[in-house]
């Protein structure tokens, strides 16, 4: 059960200003976004990560070298084009204030598998690419380190909500109801069976509780969703696993 950490980088000036930074250079954290990067890097420190797989932006960057530098172990980072920003087109560098006056902006509220942003990219093609990209770097991270590695990809809100989206069986029509957070962390479980979504927009919980892997089921496969709920991140070594609720 290969395990991925989806990252959002943290707090931008682009973010508070209400400005689509998109795909534009040279947008950074701010002191804010700093801060919020280095609390990740300390709530993952003893997570055992295999790698870090980055959106080529420098706010993902920057999130990422937090991340590894908090390490004590080195930790392998690739960039990766196919978690880049959404191609927002003539949209990138406009206040969303600006943007809500546009015709589009409802269609991008309420339908966005209809929606292509002008000279830019369509919704359907980012989740595409998105999604195929974390499940191939998902299917190489088992194919080197085994069914039960965990690593992280550092990438975007509209990217991670995709994603996110995809494992929980949702349409993209229905992603606008998932909230990513910046600096936030979402936990999926990739299975030859489905996707087991442990986690969205964690900014405080104890990720190493969140991680554990679930107890060695009695009957079925490692795969099957337990019936009636299981037992939990605390399974049997739960002390109050069987307490009567």
């Amino acid at each position: 059960m290969t395990t991925v950490l989806l990252i959002r980088h943290g707090r931008t000036s682009a973010n508070t200003a209400g400005i689509l930074a998109g795909r534009s250079s040279g947008v950074e954290l701010d002191a804010v976004g700093r801060t919020q990067v280095a609390d990740v890097g300390t709530r993952l420190a003893g997570v055992p990560l295999r790698a870090v797989v980055t959106s080529p932006l420098r706010r993902c960057r920057q999130t990422t070298q937090a991340l590894v530098g908090a390490r004590a172990e080195p930790c392998p980072v690739h960039s990766e084009q196919g978690i880049i920003e959404c191609g927002y087109g003539d949209w990138t560098g406009k206040t969303l204030k600006e943007l809500s006056g546009e015709k589009l902006w409802a269609t991008v509220q309420s339908q966005p598998s209809a929606v292509r942003f002008p000279g830019g990219e369509s919704m359907t093609e980012m989740s595409a690419r998105a999604v195929g990209t974390i499940r191939r770097w998902d299917a190489t991270m088992e194919a080197e380190h085994g069914a039960d590695a965990v690593w992280a990809a550092v990438s975007h809100g509209d990217v991670i909500k995709a994603v996110l989206a995809d494992a929980l069986g949702m349409h993209l029509d229905a992603f606008q109801r998932i909230l990513v957070d910046p600096a936030s962390v979402s936990i999926v479980r990739y299975t030859a069976s489905r996707p087991y979504v442990v986690t969205v927009n964690s900014t405080n919980a104890d990720l190493g509780k969140l991680l554990t892997p679930p107890p060695t089921k009695a009957a079925g496969s490692d795969d099957d969703a337990a019936v009636g709920g299981g037992l939990g991140a605390g399974g049997a070594d739960d002390p109050a696993a069987g307490e009567p609720r």
